[in-house]
């Protein structure tokens, strides 16, 4: 029996490929006879070059940008085979990138992203961008500034970076898209504002306090309207991914004309996760939490529709299963309060367990 091991990231403890390879141990110890594939995955968010690099082949290129809170790092890109650039966001301004006492979403920039997608447009025809774990909530005037594009303030000079400047924006001069197209992975549908917004929804988790989302949302709804007003060809506050990365999906879209798809989808095609589940009984995924989110639009989701439509059962192995994701998969197994400091054995164990079952 063909069987296929396609987990995400299981956050803080395992990246994506660690724990499709402690999957397939755990099932090769009960079923050694078993045909074994390993798709580790991704959904746009961190980690994903690191997935598709080790799928592809794909070239990594290095560069200098700025962080959340404007400082200097590291970060790389992915020329792929197919003469494409991919670009994540967490490379350049990623949550994990910043310790507790650091993360401030009324400060933080996305500067350090239009950077990376500017070196990536002037290389390549076109850009995948991939925008899940960001520390902001600037509505993508970061990125925008570092695009070229004037936020400008009444007396002629640019807002400073962060969200909170946002408030003395007066208009906007936009200079075109990059020379490049650009097509954004997203691994969320949110809209850019209101209840399921990118300040009510992802402001707490970046460590915006109550009073703090409030003050995001009207900093968001500003820049909205002045970019509405000044930037041909909208509304875009209500598409779905608008509210991506602290509202870069809008930016993107109003800005540069981009593409907005989900991020399990078009990671899945870029790691030919459809043809390895072609003809399999059984398809095995997971992550550090299945909910029912998890199964509308996340990458563990995606696998478990693709591994339906193979014919497969679909297992699923999490460190923490809630709001009955277990129903959702023929069976699933989470790791148990030990799961931080024993990820990957707990893997294994659980992973056999299925197998024995199978």
């Amino acid at each position: 029996m063909k069987v296929v091991f396609a987990p995400d990231k299981f956050a803080g403890t395992l990246s994506a490929a660690e724990a499709a390879a402690a999957m397939a141990e755990g099932w090769r110890r009960e079923r050694p006879d078993d045909e074994v594939v390993t798709v580790p995955i991704a959904d746009g968010g961190e980690g994903t070059i690191e997935v598709v690099e080790a799928a592809t082949g794909a070239v990594r290129e290095r560069a200098t940008v700025a962080d959340a809170r404007g400082r200097a790092v590291g970060a790389g890109w992915l020329r792929l085979p197919d003469g494409r650039a991919l670009v994540e966001a967490a490379q350049a301004v990623g949550l994990s990138r910043l310790p507790a006492e650091e993360r401030d979403p009324l400060s933080a920039t996305s500067y350090g992203v239009g950077q990376l997608l500017a070196i990536a447009a002037e290389a390549c025809e076109e850009v995948v961008l991939s925008l899940g774990g960001s520390a902001t909530v600037d509505g993508g005037a970061g990125a925008m500034s570092a695009l070229g594009h004037r936020l400008l303030r009444a007396d002629g000079n640019q807002v400073k970076v962060g969200a909170r400047e946002l408030a003395a924006l007066e208009r906007v001069e936009a200079v075109g898209p990059p020379p490049a197209r650009v097509v954004v992975a997203s691994d969320v549908t949110n809209p850019l504002l209101g209840p399921s917004g990118a300040a009510e929804v992802f402001g707490p988790q970046k460590g915006a306090g109550p009073d703090d989302v409030a003050a995001l949302e009207g900093h968001l709804a500003h820049w909205a309207d002045v970019v509405e007003r000044d930037v041909a060809g909208g509304p875009w506050r209500d598409l779905e991914g608008a509210g991506a990365a602290g509202g870069l999906g809008f930016a993107l879209v109003a800005f540069t004309g981009a593409t907005i798809v989900p991020g399990a989808e078009a990671i899945a095609d870029l790691v030919g996760l459809r043809a390895a589940t072609e003809g399999a009984g059984v398809v095995v995924t997971g992550e550090g939490k299945l909910d029912r989110q998890t199964f509308d639009g996340k990458g563990p989701g995606y696998v478990a529709d693709l591994g339906r439509q193979a014919g497969a059962r679909v297992l699923a192995v999490a460190g923490v299963l809630a709001d009955g994701a277990e129903v959702l998969v023929d069976d699933a197994r989470d790791l148990g309060p030990e799961g931080m400091v024993r990820a990957r054995e707990l893997v294994v164990e659980r992973t056999a367990e299925l197998a024995a079952l199978a």
